[in-house]
């Protein structure tokens, strides 16, 4: 017979630190899996830290059984969300378990019955923690690792969750791309896009007079661009800041391309070194020698591979021609000075499945859909 398994919420350093360690645990025989920094992940959950729990609460389980963890899950209200959708909907997200379906079941009724305890009516997941940060529960494309800022999971996680009554809501797509592609009829598009000099196309401006304005500038195209888009909530300043942090840190002005039109900001695309490649081998520790190791990976070799994760114009163009054009100069441009610099594989997402012109205009760049990450629904 099983031993007794208990759902507690964590409150203790050693309860963190199984939440945190279990992770190992888990996926302690898939090859492609990449162990998180537990620095990064330990400073992401607290609330001094991480700038989405200013609009947010959150509380976190833990699964044991006989003393010892099983499983772990996070259940999250967004005020911005609510404030935006008005539909009593919260999230849960982090889910991580043994193969068991006593385990799950116990978790995500952890889950609901503290967001229906917080009034919520519906529950929607896996969101880690926001549409911004990890959404979705991998559904295919197990056989490669995640790139930066993307999930995995075990292929039984999708059986359990469905079970417990959650059914698709949305489908977000990845896309990987290469050096190669069909380059003569893309010369073809932006040259027809550049005729008349009603765009340009610049890089950012990483100097420390210009550097504020251009990440304000971002910041108003994001959230113009994906205000449609569902599930979206506003990027807050804080978070936009973090944001600047990791950009003046990692990148360099090729990596962002701006494309104005007409003489105003219209579009921009931004490419990541894929920090899963550096990492890959540390075992989550940056400690004592791993983080002199870390910083000759990312700044003086470069990852061969990397992601662009954002990328936007703005909703008055989308449905246009030009708007097409815009998109597809903002991501060549990015695609080919790191190309031009040895990467030699890019992921390109999420975008959502819905997205159409979107996912039209990436696969003019040569971007094949090779990841699914599914986000599931329930009234609760």
């Amino acid at each position: 017979m099983n031993a007794v398994l208990d759902i507690v919420p964590v409150r203790t350093k050693r309860q963190w630190r199984d939440f945190h360690h279990l992770l190992f645990k888990i996926y302690a025989d898939d090859p492609h899996w990449v162990p998180p920094l537990l620095l990064e992940r330990k400073f992401h959950f607290q609330p001094h830290h991480n700038p989405y729990f200013q609009h947010a609460r959150a509380e976190f389980f833990l699964a044991y059984r006989g003393g010892e963890p099983v499983g772990r899950i996070t259940a999250q209200i967004d005020q911005l969300h609510l404030e935006r959708y008005h539909d009593a909907t919260g999230h849960f997200g982090f889910i991580e378990a043994i193969n068991d379906a006593a385990v799950f079941a116990a978790l995500i009724a952890a889950a609901e019955d503290w967001l229906k305890a917080q009034g919520m009516t519906r529950s929607i997941g896996p969101v880690s923690f926001s549409m911004w940060d990890q959404p979705g529960l991998l559904v295919d494309g197990f056989d490669t690792p995640p790139y930066v800022m993307m999930g995995h999971s075990p292929r039984y996680y999708e059986k359990h969750i469905v079970a417990h009554g959650y059914r698709k809501a949305e489908d977000l797509i990845a896309y990987r791309y290469g050096p190669d592609a069909p380059a003569q009829t893309l010369e073809k598009l932006l040259k027809r896009s550049m005729r008349g000099g009603e765009v340009t196309l610049r890089n950012i401006r990483m100097d420390k007079a210009h550097f504020r304005e251009e990440v304000d500038i971002l910041l108003d195209i994001i959230n113009d661009a994906w205000s449609d888009n569902w599930g979206y909530v506003p990027m807050t300043r804080a978070e936009i800041n973090e944001l600047a942090g990791i950009l003046r840190l990692l990148l360099r002005p090729g990596d962002v391309a701006i494309a104005e039109y007409q003489g105003k900001p219209a579009a921009f695309s931004a490419a990541f070194p894929n920090l899963n490649e550096a990492i890959c081998d540390m075992k989550g520790r940056l400690l004592p020698f791993n983080w002199i190791k870390l910083l000759w990976r990312m700044k003086v070799r470069r990852p061969k591979t990397g992601r662009m994760p954002m990328m936007g114009v703005r909703k008055a163009l989308q449905s246009s021609s030009m708007g097409a054009a815009l998109a597809l100069s903002v991501i060549q441009s990015v695609r080919k000075f790191n190309f031009d610099r040895g990467v030699v594989e890019s992921e390109l997402g999420w975008i959502l499945e819905r997205n159409a012109r979107v996912r039209h205009v990436i696969e003019m760049v040569g971007g094949v859909p090779y990841k699914t990450y599914r986000v599931y629904e329930k009234p609760i």
